[in-house]
């Protein structure tokens, strides 16, 4: 299990894409506030001269933290940091980029202790577990690279393949593990609350200002109270139940389903997009290969089906030079008709 093959290579490729879009989502919607919220116009609170966090004073981690005074060179870091995003996404050398995405991003969102959440705690968790872990075996440009050798995929790694193998699977147990326990701590902690008991605990935060980010849908959520006992309940039986239906086919796609639809809840109820982004990207771990390989065979098939075709019903793609061929095989049919008629 460990040292024979890599595992969730699919669900890791999905991993490494969320995440890439997960940390560009919150660059760019904050890029127009970057000063209010972590640079100079932040000053206020005190973090630039006293930190509450020790990642600033930790040399390796205060790379944001010693540009935050200058305006220029913190817009030019920040932007930095955006592209580096991008070339995770695009999984161009990402063993070499993470590790260098991972101290940027620390140094940058430890700027305002106050700005963040329990999303950004387990955005770098994750990440720190994605450096043993190979997530460029699919849909990346190291995939297209690697392709060049006969050995990809089955055989690339040489004599430390085995090693590398383990590295990317314990990787995966690491994170399967993280995810679980993040689920049933949350799960557990509300089932402790009075509100959550009585079942009204969702409706209390789509109601404040900080939270009810759709007043409208909302009110719609919440108009009817057995819906709102139902989300309450609801969402504790999946969180603590989750880890268990992983251990079988059906109940996996049950749990996958209903905690996807708990985190785009979140998402858009409550104004949490990069958090649930966040879980969403790891929960992809616990999809089969062989499930991603059949959609994307049927998104492929049906991408060459529904290309445009001219005239003669052949696609554009490769069809102007079939037809070609076609027409040269039927001349030179008709010239050895000929010939032999002669």
């Amino acid at each position: 299990m460990l040292t024979g093959r890599y595992h969730a290579t699919y669900g890791l490729a999905v991993t490494r894409i969320l995440i890439g879009l997960t940390g560009l989502g919150l660059i760019l919607t904050n890029f127009s506030a970057r000063h209010y919220t972590f640079g100079v116009g932040s000053a206020w609170n005190g973090e630039i001269a006293e930190p509450k966090s020790d990642f600033p004073n930790i040399w390796l981690f205060s790379l944001f933290h010693r540009a935050v005074t200058v305006p220029p060179l913190f817009t030019a870091m920040m932007i930095g940091l955006a592209l580096l995003a991008i070339v995770i996404i695009l999984g161009w050398r990402t063993r070499i980029v993470l590790p260098f995405y991972l101290v940027l991003w620390v140094s940058f969102i430890e700027l305002n202790d106050g700005a963040g959440d329990q999303g950004d705690n387990a955005y770098r968790i994750f990440m720190i577990a994605l450096l043993f872990a190979d997530t460029t075996r699919r849909w990346s440009l190291d995939a297209r690279r690697r392709a060049r050798n006969p050995e990809f995929p089955d055989h690339d790694g040489g004599q430390w393949r085995w090693a590398l193998i383990m590295a990317h699977n314990l990787a995966i147990v690491v994170l399967a593990f993280q995810v679980c326990a993040i689920y049933m701590s949350g799960g557990l902690y509300k089932a402790g609350g009075e509100a959550w008991q009585h079942g009204f605990a969702v409706y209390n935060p789509l109601h404040t200002q900080q939270f009810g980010t759709w007043p409208v849908l909302s009110d719609l959520m919440t108009a009817w109270g057995p819906m709102v006992v139902a989300i309450s309940w609801g969402s504790i039986l999946f969180q603590c139940a989750f880890p268990f239906m992983l251990f079988n086919r059906y109940t996996r796609i049950i749990a996958l389903l209903g905690i996807l639809s708990f985190h785009l809840g979140i998402a858009l109820l409550m104004g949490l997009p990069w958090f649930s982004l966040t879980m969403i990207a790891v929960d992809a771990i616990f999809i089969r290969d062989r499930s991603f390989a059949k959609v994307s065979a049927y998104l492929r098939h049906w991408w060459t089906s529904s290309a445009p075709r001219d005239a003669g019903g052949a696609s554009d793609t490769g069809g102007g030079s079939g037809a070609a061929k076609g027409g040269s095989a039927k001349t030179r049919t008709r010239s050895s008709a000929g010939s032999r008629g002669k």
